[in-house]
């Protein structure tokens, strides 16, 4: 993979979240320098509280029919699983306004076919990293389980898989028996009635696999460095310049380098929009905290009707969900950790979850259209990626090598349809 025909041979990389670092471990691969700045660190935006879900199954476009279902009135109560708080916001009504009309029929089956195409190619970087370096161990779900109150609230679920499998994609899955859950997980309350055994799914713990990533970055000569909150960046005709906003005090000042990849998660537009990136990228904000039940589940648990994402972090279990537009700096809302707690609590048992840890908001980058931006810009030599909704973690490894070939001269077709300046 040492193929480079642009002459590229120092990157610099805005972001040391799941897909700037891979992209930079990925440019390494290719012989290039790389240099990854970010404002805080290591995976310190949504990469951190993320399930850590790799579920091909599940990977699918955030804009969906059933959303739309729901009133506008219940979408703008804070209990709701996905939530729009009141706002003037032009720049959220024009985000809306596209989201609404890409999620409907349609338009949400073309965005499957898409991700039917992407997804079978998700897995593989994963296990080239594995293989060079990257030592934070992927988990294979054995089987990945999603719970419901009722067969009817199933069918759902069951609806998008025959929509992945009509476009070309595929899903291994049986359907259970709530006691069948059960036996599996017994956590489980009684509530839960019905469910579906995904197989071919895969988790991770989300920062430690960032810091494993990380590491191997820098211990293959990569350079990391924290605090480095950017302020501008510059096409100078032979190369780009990446300038600190004041205050920084790293010692390293302006950085020059031949090309920048921008990789700022909900943050992506501030940098990108100077070179032609006009796609808004919303902050979807979701929450998520940890409890340690009596019995700490082994399977990750998907409550689709609930939003809930359930992910085993070794001593723990992390209950994440909702999806809140709002700006991505805005504090905490109390009430959504409360909803999640709500909605967690009647389909679990032997849980205090009045004894919650690493409670967590973090903005996840979303377009309307619900397909990430990776590429070039309108320089040659300022590419991006991000806007990946709730899919960076499953999805980032990929990003990076696209991103890679890329910039050293071998973009992939697949490209076509994440094209940063659609």
């Amino acid at each position: 993979m040492s193929t480079n025909s642009t002459g590229v041979k120092h990157v610099v990389v805005v972001g040391a979240g799941m897909i700037g670092l891979t992209t930079a471990w990925y440019l390494q691969e290719r012989g290039v320098k790389v240099t990854v700045v970010d404002r805080t660190g290591v995976a310190a935006g949504s990469s951190w509280g993320n399930a850590g879900w790799l579920t091909p199954a599940l990977t699918l476009p955030l804009g969906e029919p059933s959303v739309m279902r729901s009133a506008p009135k219940t979408m703008l109560s804070a209990s709701s699983p996905v939530y729009i708080p009141l706002s003037p916001d032009p720049k959220l009504i024009r985000f809306l306004m596209g989201f609404g009309w890409h999620s409907l029929p349609r338009q949400w089956r073309k965005s499957i076919g898409i991700f039917a195409k992407v997804n079978p190619l998700a897995m593989d970087p994963f296990h080239e990293l594995a293989a060079h370096g990257v030592n934070e161990p992927v988990h294979e779900a054995k089987p990945f389980l999603a719970g419901f109150l009722n067969d009817k609230d199933r069918e759902g679920l069951l609806h998008e898989f025959a929509v992945v499998k009509e476009s070309g994609g595929t899903v291994d899955y049986d359907l259970a028996t709530g006691d069948e859950l059960r036996a599996i997980e017994p956590t489980l309350s009684n509530a839960v009635a019905s469910g579906v055994l995904l197989r071919g799914q895969y988790f991770i713990d989300p920062p430690k696999y960032a810091k494993s990533l990380a590491d191997s970055v820098v211990s293959r000569g990569g350079e990391l460095i924290s605090g480095f909150n950017v302020a501008d960046i510059k096409d100078t005709g032979n190369g780009v310049e990446v300038i600190p906003a004041s205050g920084f005090t790293g010692g390293t000042g302006h950085i020059k380098a031949d090309a920048v990849v921008i990789a700022t998660g909900a943050w992506l537009g501030k940098l990108a929009r100077k070179f032609g990136v006009k796609t808004i990228v919303q902050a979807g904000r979701g929450y998520s905290f940890s409890v340690k039940p009596d019995v700490i589940p082994s399977h990750p648990i998907y409550f689709p009707t609930q939003r809930l994402a359930c992910t085993p972090l070794g001593d723990r279990l992390r209950i994440g969900g909702m999806m809140e537009f709002r700006d991505v700096d805005a504090a905490p809302d109390e009430r959504r950790i409360k909803t999640l707690v709500d909605a967690a609590r009647p389909v679990f048992q032997g849980v205090d979850f009045d004894a919650r840890q690493e409670e967590w908001v973090g903005g996840r980058p979303v377009t309307a259209d619900g397909h990430a931006l990776i590429g070039a810009t309108k320089s040659s030599r300022v590419f991006v990626g991000g806007g990946h909704g709730m899919w960076g973690i499953a999805l980032g490894p990929l990003t990076g090598k696209l991103l890679a070939g890329a910039i050293v001269g071998e973009p992939d077709p697949v490209l076509k349809n994440f094209n940063p300046l659609r």
